[in-house]
Parts: structure tokens; sequence; C-alpha cells
């Protein structure tokens, strides 16, 4: 049988939105909800103090080596991109600590005069969403690709030129009704598409994830390895043009199969200190 090429069924229904703008694709939290999206961004900003500060010192230290390896011009050449996964598996500690890091690593690398970009992606719906619905209106023809549709968010622009969003834009990461499927290959494509727009001379893609990619709609009607063939072609892609540094960050999950170039934490709480170890790395790397 042959291989199904990658191909979405429909982009009609994709959305790329700022952070800012997400209830008008999800629609406005009621007031229990906004109350729990408030009481976790508490929690990230109060009760999370001391991991806080622990981050805030390790970057500290980390700051000081990257700056006595690289010149001010070559870190004001340099671009990074932090691509979060936000699907229904990252909801909880996962994301509480997703934006927490999101957070305190933009104000870093921002400090170091890398530009920062910090984007998401998901889907907008469950179970195919409108796209499987036009796909059965059309008489359901087989191996109809990619069936769903594609939610990127925009925490943080690279052209954004404050020196910080002041976190705030984070607390969206917490909303109840984000986390939904990850189509991890074209989320890449769209950073990296956007990185290479960027007129910085070193691009760097770190994705944040926990899990290989899984939409039931998708795989039900392509086949189970659909998405993570386009994962490898895509990352293998980047890798071969080399225009772009990628690497990914693991949470929970080992992501050596599709990133050659890797790390892992077991814990969310080891997210910050393993992001901030990974770019180290990659920044002073010749």
């Amino acid at each position: 049988m042959p291989v199904p090429v990658y191909r979405p069924y429909t982009t009609k229904f994709d959305i790329e939105i700022d952070a800012d703008h997400l209830d008008q694709v999800l629609g406005p939290l009621t007031t229990a909800n906004a109350k729990a999206v408030a009481d976790a961004w508490d929690v990230v900003q109060t009760g999370l103090l001391a991991w806080r500060t622990q981050l805030h010192l390790m970057a500290a230290d980390a700051d000081a080596r990257i700056r006595s390896q690289l010149s001010k011009d070559q870190l004001t050449g340099t671009v990074v991109t932090l691509l979060f996964d936000q699907s229904g598996s990252m909801r909880g500690q996962k994301m509480l600590f997703s934006a927490a890091t999101a957070d305190i690593v933009q104000e870093f690398l921002l400090t170091l005069g890398v530009s920062c970009e910090v984007l998401g992606f998901t889907t907008s719906r469950w179970k195919g969403g409108r796209s499987r619905k036009r796909w059965k209106w059309r008489f359901r023809p087989r191996n109809p690709g990619r069936l769903n549709d594609l939610l990127h968010i925009i925490y943080r622009s690279a052209t954004d030129n404050r020196a910080s969003t002041g976190g705030w834009v984070y607390r969206q990461m917490l909303r109840h009704d984000l986390t939904k499927e990850n189509i991890d290959g074209e989320a890449i494509q769209w950073a990296a598409s956007r990185l290479i727009d960027h007129p910085a001379n070193r691009k760097i893609l770190i994705v944040l994830s926990d899990g290989a990619p899984v939409d039931d709609s998708t795989l039900l009607e392509n086949g189970p390895t659909y998405l993570a063939d386009h994962l490898h072609d895509v990352v293998g892609h980047i890798i071969s043009d080399s225009q772009i540094s990628i690497a990914s960050l693991g949470i929970g999950f080992r992501p050596h199969d599709f990133y050659p170039q890797s790390s892992y934490v077991e814990s969310p709480k080891d997210m910050g200190n393993a992001l901030v170890v990974l770019l180290e790395s990659i920044l002073t790397r010749s």
C-alpha cells in the first residue's frame, strides 16, 4: 500500500492569532473559568517564587558565561523561537511551568540582546473540527490528509522591541479551553518560516513538547504514523537546509527519535533549568 503524501485536507479553518485575541477563537471565558486562570497565574507569579528566584539566579550565571564567549554583535545577531506544544496532555502542571518558563527565559534572552519569539500550537477544536465536517460533506475521500483546524498562537513576536511583555500574555496558556491536539510538523514549518523572514544572522528553534504528534481525526483516516512521519521529514529538512538550528526539550518524553539535538526532563518543574542549559549549549557552540 502506498504511503499517503502529507497535506492538509483544507487550510480554510486554520487560524494564526495573537494570544491576546484568543477570545475571538475560543469564546470569552466564563466568570468561573476566568477566576481559574487568574488563580493559576497567581501561582505562577507568587506560588512559584522560590522556583522563579532559583531560575533567575541560574540564568544570571549563564548570562555571564555566554557574554564571555560571544560578542555583543553575535548576540544581537541571533534570534530564538520557543515553540510550545499546547496539546491536551500539557494541561495542568506542564502548562503552568511552560508559562513560568516562557516568562523568565524570554527575559534571559532579551537581557543578552538576543531577539526572542514565543509561539504555541494546538487545534481550535476536538474531533477534527470543521475540516472533518467538510470532508464528510464531500463523501469522505480516502487518505484525505490532515483533518483538523490548526490554531497557531503568537505570544511574543521576535519583532517586538519591548524589553519584556511583563509576562502577562502567558496567562493565556492557562486557559482550560486551549489545549487540544498537537500537529507538530506544520507548527514547526510555521515557526521556521517566521524565523527565515527575520533578519538575524543566526536562527534557533526550540520545540518544547511532552509527546509525539497526535490528532485522532487525522490518524484514523491516514494511518497511525502519518503525523510522526511528517515531523521526521520536517525536522530532517530543517537540519539539511542548515539555516536554522533546531532542538527540542521533552517533558516526560524523550524526543531524540525526532530531534538529534534534544534534552529531556521527567518533571515539569525542571523545564526552566533544562531550557537555560540547552540554550547556553546552543548559543556558545561554534
